[in-house]
């Protein structure tokens, strides 16, 4: 069994600034840096550094041949990654504030150029069983949804950016939706308030997609796990945070990571956590992503 991670594959442009820019400032940045990244790269690398077979599928431009060799080093079978001649790779201009904090300002370039061909291909390559990794930084998600639950795999969805696009998907074949409290409010159509009730709307998720496992992030706060037997709250590891770009990728490659490894989701859901408190402790997106036995090791 194996996880097929279908997503995005990002040059991120990370400037570090004392705040986020306003509407009509000009602001100097105290750095500039230039990772590999995209919500799709990442979680790739965080599930082949949580110990499970793991392959990429995308596309990338010509300027992007850097970022294969990045996913290869990290354990990821790029064979399912696509070389485009006419389009650029997609890109991320991140600015970084001085208390870790981030904004995002994403082209999509060839993440938007999939193509139905492409999809029929890499579903060739997978079995009945094997688990599909998703976000919403890539075209023909519906496609390759449809696709996926037709030839039987475990359909993971993390629906960021939340768009009306996540709500025209079939989501009811999705099995485990991982996703924070606003893109969970998103889905359902309702607004969020301060104070909200987390478990409330967990079982509203549930209500909706009775099928599901449902993973819903709260940062700081930790996570809520749900599926039809059980419900638990994952707390977070406090740490001093530095950059938060791939801290959401991180729990969701080390979850689904434990998950293919056989691990009780209890145990899943604590290495996601202190996977993703490693992750927040360093600079960039994939290059915070913790090896496993480093998550196995520290103590917080």
């Amino acid at each position: 069994m194996k996880v097929i991670c279908f997503g995005s594959l990002n040059i991120d442009y990370t400037y570090k600034v004392d705040h986020f820019v306003q509407k009509g400032e000009t602001l100097s940045s105290d750095s500039l840096q230039v990772f590999s990244g995209g919500k799709g790269l990442n979680q790739s690398i965080a599930l082949a550094k949580a110990g499970v077979e793991t392959w990429h599928a995308g596309s990338i431009g010509e300027d992007g041949r850097f970022l294969l060799k990045q996913m290869e080093d990290a354990g990821v079978n790029t064979d399912c990654v696509t070389i485009l001649t006419d389009t650029r790779t997609g890109n991320a201009i991140i600015q970084n504030d001085k208390e870790g904090d981030n904004c995002i300002l994403l082209y999509g370039g060839a993440n938007q150029a999939i193509t139905r061909e492409q999809v029929d291909e890499v579903m060739g390559r997978c079995e009945k069983g094997d688990f599909l990794v998703l976000q919403n930084e890539i075209n023909e998600l519906t496609y390759i949804v449809e696709q996926a639950h037709e030839k039987g795999l475990k359909i993971v969805l993390n629906p960021s950016p939340m768009n009306e696009k996540i709500r025209r998907l079939p989501l009811a074949y999705v099995d485990y939706f991982m996703l924070n409290e606003i893109e969970a409010g998103q889905i359902l159509n309702r607004e969020i308030q301060e104070g909200f009730d987390k478990e409330e709307l967990g079982r509203a998720l549930m209500e909706c997609f009775p099928n599901a496992v449902i993973v819903l992030t709260l940062g700081k706060e930790g996570a809520i796990y749900m599926d039809q037997n059980e419900t638990f709250t994952q707390s977070s590891y406090k740490v001093k945070a530095v950059d938060t770009t791939a801290a959401g990728d991180t729990f969701t490659g080390y979850f689904i990571g434990g998950i293919l490894r056989g691990l009780p989701v209890r145990e899943a859901m604590d290495m996601a956590s202190r996977a993703s408190a490693i992750a927040v402790t360093r600079l960039g997106a994939s290059p915070s992503i913790p090896v496993l036995k480093e998550v196995e090791e520290i103590s917080f």
